[in-house]
């Protein structure tokens, strides 16, 4: 086979196939910037109807990858190749990744549970997939997202929060902050509630209603264990229970109410 023969092979591939590929990648890039701008059309529609911050990511992502797919079809007939048959194979090999995927379906199918019995949505501070704790980022189509208090991100696969104990810690508006306060045996009881409820009164995100109280929770090895539950707006759980940690140490110092730690008595027998 001489040059000109080579030549004319790959001149009559060009004008074969050559005006195919390049509309096939101009496709492709005008294809994927069209649908990032329907897709963020979808999104701000959403959000001016009103539908709910848990679902928008959800149903975004779902016409996002629908409209790829109807993307790459397109591009395939483009090259000659029958879709029907392409779609027939397409839905095989779907049958068969679906097989060998059963744990992603899961998660798809768990992502779908979430979103109809909302049992937290964006926003919400939760615990849940065997105790990862933090803020709903949003529900995708696999995974929850959750931003924790040191700005962390965790992807948590939905199949595996459906499995666990779901807490929503401030889905119900108001919450109380668990606290316990270990004094001495010698020091007063009645002193100490007054300090604590004092501290209570003047944090700033500390609700009137429920009122604070403090009870004795425990005799321990070398305290006595003081609990309080006072209640705060979600959103300031975290400052809440900073607040009172510090500011009850200060006021137990001015009021002079020690804090035990433990102690151990060594006798030498001569």
């Amino acid at each position: 086979m001489d040059f000109s023969t080579i030549m004319e092979q790959v001149q009559s591939f060009i004008i074969a196939y050559g005006f195919k590929i390049i509309g096939a990648i101009l496709t492709l890039i005008i294809g994927f910037w069209v649908i990032g701008w329907i897709t963020r059309v979808v999104n701000n529609t959403m959000e001016k109807r009103g539908f709910d911050a848990t679902i928008r990511p959800f149903l975004g992502s779902l016409v996002s990858v629908g409209m790829k797919i109807l993307l790459l079809l397109s591009v395939a007939s483009m090259f000659g190749i029958e879709t029907t048959s392409f779609i027939a194979i397409f839905s095989a090999l779907a049958f068969a990744i679906g097989l060998a995927l059963q744990g992603s379906l899961g998660h798809f199918a768990s992502g779908v549970m979430l979103l109809v019995f909302k049992p937290y949505k964006v926003g919400d501070l939760v615990n849940i997939g065997g105790g990862q704790n933090g803020t709903v980022e949003g529900i995708q189509v696999f995974n929850t997202v959750l931003k924790t208090l040191d700005n962390k991100r965790i992807f948590v696969p939905n199949g595996v929060v459906t499995g666990n104990v779901i807490t929503n810690i401030s889905g119900q508006g108001i919450l109380g902050v668990e606290l316990t306060f270990g004094i001495g045996y010698g020091d007063s009881i009645d002193k100490a509630r007054e300090a604590i409820l004092k501290v209570g009164k003047e944090c700033p995100w500390v609700l009137d209603d429920p009122a604070q109280g403090v009870f004795v929770a425990s005799w321990g090895d070398s305290s006595v264990n003081l609990a309080s539950r006072p209640f705060c707006n979600s959103e300031n759980y975290w400052p809440t229970y900073f607040y009172m940690h510090e500011h009850v140490k200060k006021e137990f110092d001015r009021v002079g109410i020690s804090i035990p730690f433990p102690q151990m008595d060594v006798h030498l027998d001569k």
